[in-house]
């Protein structure tokens, strides 16, 4: 039988991981608030930038760089808008910096291994733009033997969600974009639910187009105003097309926290639930060796008396 010994030490063992998962448990749940406030506050401007973007792209009709001063790739704008035969793709993976976040970084490395092999089957190579070292770890692992390279890789964007970050990440894939080097890019990204919940999705980034998902509304019916631009309709969208870019990935950096942070709290509490679970589990089994070791000892000092009666 396991003496008391161990049984006390394993008990404080839990214990002490008890204490770090209810801590982690309550810093995920004060900022999962915060960043729940945040992606809700900045759903609204997300689609009506996109609603506006897709009323200016129906009323450009021919797009331009005539007299455009095009200083880097996001600046060239007609480019960004053309669909090309596809036979290179770029995926901008969204994970995290740390772990013990439950199954959140497994369920985007599955969703990207799926695309990739999805692409493969057609003959098309993926590159690979991945946020946060749990996806630059994993995916270093999982891609080898596979038509798939990793071009760059972000750490601080994953901890410092902010416009500036994701207008660096943007700039990088437009210029692979504009380069010809990639002819589709994609984010794999996580929905942020509730505190509960999330979903694993992809966005579509380039070539440019309105997001079709929750953001979009449906307009058939709506006869739209006459939309009249200043200076010119070209370098209006020269503007805007970079603004939008950055906010779409701006957007889904804001999901993939949320979703991330929530996925840990909820994690930290089933962690916390458990120990505590075995922690009643072990103390069970301490009171009956304990128990049984007392008995055991009085049996041997009755068995002495006796002897010594006898």
């Amino acid at each position: 039988m396991t003496n008391l010994k161990e049984i006390k030490n394993r008990i404080k063992s839990v214990k002490s991981t008890q204490k770090i998962t209810r801590a982690m448990k309550m810093v995920a749940a004060a900022k999962v608030k915060k960043a729940e406030s945040t992606v809700k506050a900045s759903r609204p401007f997300t689609q009506e930038l996109n609603n506006m973007f897709k009323k200016l792209l129906n009323s450009v009709g021919t797009y331009s760089s005539y007299s455009l001063k095009i200083k880097s790739a996001i600046d060239n704008y007609p480019e960004l808008l053309k669909v090309r035969e596809t036979k290179a793709v770029g995926l901008l993976v969204l994970t995290s910096n740390k772990g013990l976040a439950g199954a959140y970084n497994t369920n985007v490395v599955r969703k990207t291994i799926q695309m990739i092999d999805k692409y493969e089957a057609k003959g098309i190579k993926t590159y690979l733009y991945i946020v946060g070292q749990k996806g630059i770890s994993t995916l270093k692992r999982r891609i080898k033997g596979k038509n798939c390279e990793i071009v760059k890789t972000y750490l601080s964007i994953a901890n410092d969600v902010t416009p500036e970050g994701a207008n660096l990440i943007i700039s990088d894939i437009a210029e692979y974009f504009v380069s010809h080097k990639i002819d589709k890019i994609e984010i794999v990204t996580t929905r942020f639910k509730n505190m509960m919940s999330y979903y694993v999705e992809n966005w579509e980034v380039l070539p440019l187009k309105g997001m079709n998902d929750d953001y979009e509304k449906l307009h058939d019916n709506i006869l739209e105003p006459l939309m009249e631009f200043t200076p010119d309709m070209h370098h209006i969208l020269q503007k805007v097309v970079p603004m939008y870019m950055t906010n779409i990935l701006y957007q889904s950096l804001l999901e993939a926290q949320a979703s991330e942070l929530a996925s840990r709290m909820t994690a930290m509490s089933a962690a916390s639930n458990n120990a505590e679970k075995i922690i009643k589990e072990l103390s069970v089994q301490y009171n009956k060796t304990r128990q049984y070791s007392i008995t055991n000892e009085i049996i041997e000092v009755v068995s002495g008396a006796n002897a010594q009666l006898g």
